[in-house]
Order: structure tokens, then sequence, then C-alpha cells
């Protein structure tokens, strides 16, 4: 018999709160976390609003000597891992061990810039570009000590392990929002092949820095209208033009079924499929009837091994016209007919877009959903666009009581993950 996942553990962090339990009761209120960017001038950027933490103190969770070797996006990683076990009941003092696995997920490439930046100042000649040979002699005084250690991007995995004594399976993977459904899909395989019992996993990510920002900000996938502040991101509507950057985290706990009821943990949901695909087209653009999410929503339903009828999708919705219109006609194809009888919802609207962390989020969203038996509304979703003619959750949140679910995510390149859950139930045995 197939082993079964489940989840019993949330830690979320984003602009709506510290914890799961703010970021849901923030989404079913409506309440949104995306305004002016803070931290630096962005008075250059085309967009200048994003969704940030207001008061994220990361030495209630992290060590201040392992502070000195994280980026701040690591550093949320670190916190919501431990926020995660904290729910599940795992987070004591006790190590985890060989039977416990970490997966992580984010779209990292870089150290602190800013401490970077300072130092190239200092080597900058007359016309101000970079003196590459007095930059070679002076490298050792321009770097930090710890620049290289910082910019590793699997970080945040040493730190994890290394704080709850995880010694098993253990993988990281670079992307957007691809990165932490990838993650999660690797635990859940990791779990129902015997390599570990319980295994966090997830994603983190900082992409309203400067740095990222600047990266992102001439690739026409922002909007450009920030005078509408929280109104500006608008999943599925008419005047969707682009998405917003949230910074954050989501990390869940994953347990096999019969670990989890032996040691009498709460579950959320569980998740019976995970599939992958790819629309092959130069990024950033999307194929028109993202033929990659198809497959992959076609792989997660093949390996949960059940028909295509969905309560619920948490669907990625970056607010931009391709990316909107394609999503709706993937699902078309990989559901059928059943497509019109899913709820849909995208929460990006109220948390920013994630990035590396969104389509863990979505994972998030799908298990509370399934287990309070409600659906988040999509925020600013007000007139449908030409093409989003499916079941777009807009207005308030709705009892519907889902059963099952999907949580989708789509890479800046094309990469598209779909998990699939279900309602947890004690007694089934299938």
């Amino acid at each position: 018999m197939k082993r079964r996942v489940v989840v019993t553990g949330i830690g979320l962090l984003t602009a709506l709160g510290e914890g799961t339990a703010a970021t849901w009761e923030g989404l079913l209120a409506g309440r949104s976390g995306i305004g002016p960017l803070r931290g630096y001038d962005p008075a250059p950027l085309r967009t200048r609003i994003g969704a940030q933490l207001a008061d994220f103190r990361p030495e209630r969770f992290i060590h201040r000597r392992s502070l000195r070797m994280l980026c701040r996006g690591d550093q949320l990683g670190v916190a919501g891992a431990s926020l995660a076990l904290d729910d599940a009941g795992l987070g004591g003092e006790e190590e985890l061990g060989y039977r416990a696995g970490l997966f992580l997920g984010s779209g990292k490439d870089m150290p602190r810039m800013d401490a970077l930046a300072d130092g190239l100042v200092s080597v900058a000649g007359p016309d101000g570009t970079v003196d590459l040979d007095r930059l070679g002699r002076t490298a050792s005084s321009v770097l930090a000590p710890l620049f290289y250690v910082e910019g590793l991007q699997p970080a945040a995995l040493f730190h994890v392990s290394s704080r709850h004594g995880i010694r098993g399976a253990n993988d990281f993977f670079a992307g957007t929002a691809d990165a932490g459904s990838f993650a999660i899909g690797r635990a859940m395989r990791a779990i129902r092949r015997g390599e570990a019992d319980v295994a966090v996993a997830g994603g983190y990510d900082e992409p309203t820095s400067w740095w990222t920002m600047s990266k992102m900000d001439g690739l026409g996938v922002l909007t450009g209208r920030n005078e509408l502040g929280e109104r500006a991101f608008r999943p599925f509507d008419r005047e969707h033009d682009g998405s917003v950057f949230g910074e954050g985290a989501a990390l869940l706990v994953l347990e096999e079924r019969t670990h989890a009821l032996a040691r009498g943990a709460r579950v959320y949901a569980e998740i019976d499929g995970f599939g992958a695909g790819t629309d092959c087209v130069r990024p950033p653009s999307s194929h028109p009837r993202g033929r990659g999410l198809a497959r992959a929503v076609g792989h997660a339903l093949k390996d949960a091994g059940r028909d295509p009828v969905t309560d619920f999708v948490a669907a990625h919705g970056c607010a931009t016209v391709q990316g909107d219109t394609s999503e709706i006609a993937a699902l078309k194809d990989a559901l059928g007919d059943t497509a019109k009888a899913a709820a849909i919802t995208s929460v990006k609207p109220q948390t920013g877009h994630l990035v590396g962390a969104a389509g863990a989020l979505n994972t998030a969203v799908a298990a509370l959903a399934l287990h309070h038996g409600t659906v988040p509304a999509t925020l600013n979703l007000e007139e449908p666009a030409p093409g989003c003619d499916l079941d777009c959750v807009r207005g308030t949140p709705r009892d519907a009581s889902p059963r099952t679910a999907l949580a989708l995510a789509r890479g800046l390149e094309g990469q598209a993950v779909a998990l699939s859950l279900r309602r947890f139930q004690e007694g089934r045995t299938e």
C-alpha cells in the first residue's frame, strides 16, 4: 500500500502578519498588505509598491551569530520553518534525526547587495566604471569576510537543519513560484518512498529588495499603476496589467499518515499528487493555452489516482494578461467540462507575489481551505477579463466545504507545478 502524506504544520510569514492564523484571518477579512515600498528610495522604479513585513524580528528565531551569515530571505525561511514545526507540535528541543527531511525553494541569487555596492564605489575609476585591476588587488577589503557564505543559495538549508537536528533527505530548489512547490512535491515523494517519515518543505523570498525590483522592473510582468495602491494587483480582472511583489515564507510540515496519527497530530489535509511541466516558450511569455501547466495538472491528478473533478483551485493568478488567460485555458484543457465546477482564487492581491514562496503559499492556502471549509475570495476582481470565464471567487469568501483542491505555481521561464490535495478523512484506506 502506498504511504500516504498529510500536512500537520503550516508556518506563514506574509505582509498580513506573522503565523498561519494571522495570514488566514487576513485573507478571509479581505485585508491587503500592499503599500509603498519601504527601506530604500523606489523613485527610479516603474513599480513602487509591494507587500513587506512591517515588524519581522529575526533574532527571535535565529542566534545572533548566525544572523551575520543570512540574507533577509534566508532569515524568513528559517523563521517559517520554526513556525511550521511549532504548529505541528514538533518544535521542541529534541532533534528530529535521520527520519526527517528538509526541502526548500527560493529565488535567492546573491548575498546582501548593499554592502557590495558600497565596496564597489571604493574601486570606481574616474569615469565611474569599476577598476577591475584595483578590485583584484583590494578584493579582500572590499568584500565582507562572509560574503561568499552569506551568498550561498541553500544557506537556509544548513541553518534550519542545524537548529532542528534534521539529518535526513534534503534538497534545495532555485527558481520563482515553482521553487517552493517543487520542494513540497519532492518532500511528498521522499515520504512516500520511505526516505523520511517527516519533512519540512516550502519556500521563502525577499523580492521587494532593491536588487530584485531593479532586475524585474523592466520585464513587463509588474504593474505600473502605483496610484492604485493595494487595488493595483488584479488577477483575472479586465484591468489586470501585472503583479506586485511581496516578501515572505510558506513552510509546511509533511508527515506519513500513520506516523502523524500515532502521535495524535492535527491534520490539515492530505497531499496525494504532484505533477510538473513547462511551456517551452521564450520567457517571460506563456504558451497561449498554458500547455506546461495543463500537463502539470494532468500528472498531479494521475499521481493522485483521482478523477478531474476539483472543488477548489489555489491559482497562480499573476495578473498579467497572458498569464491569466493561459492559466484559465490550461485548467479547461486539464479538467475538461469539470473545470466549470471549480472555485478558483488567487490570494496574491493580499500577500503580494511571494516569488520563490508563491507556490508554497498556494499549497498552504489549499490545505487551510480544505481544513476550515472556506475558500478565500480574489481581491480586486470586479469584472472578469475576456477568457477568464470560469468560477473565479470574488467579493467575499465562500463557505464551500471543498473536498479536493489543486495548488498551482508557474515559473518565470515557463515551469509549472501542480499539487493535488484532498480533505483528510481518518478512516479512508484506499
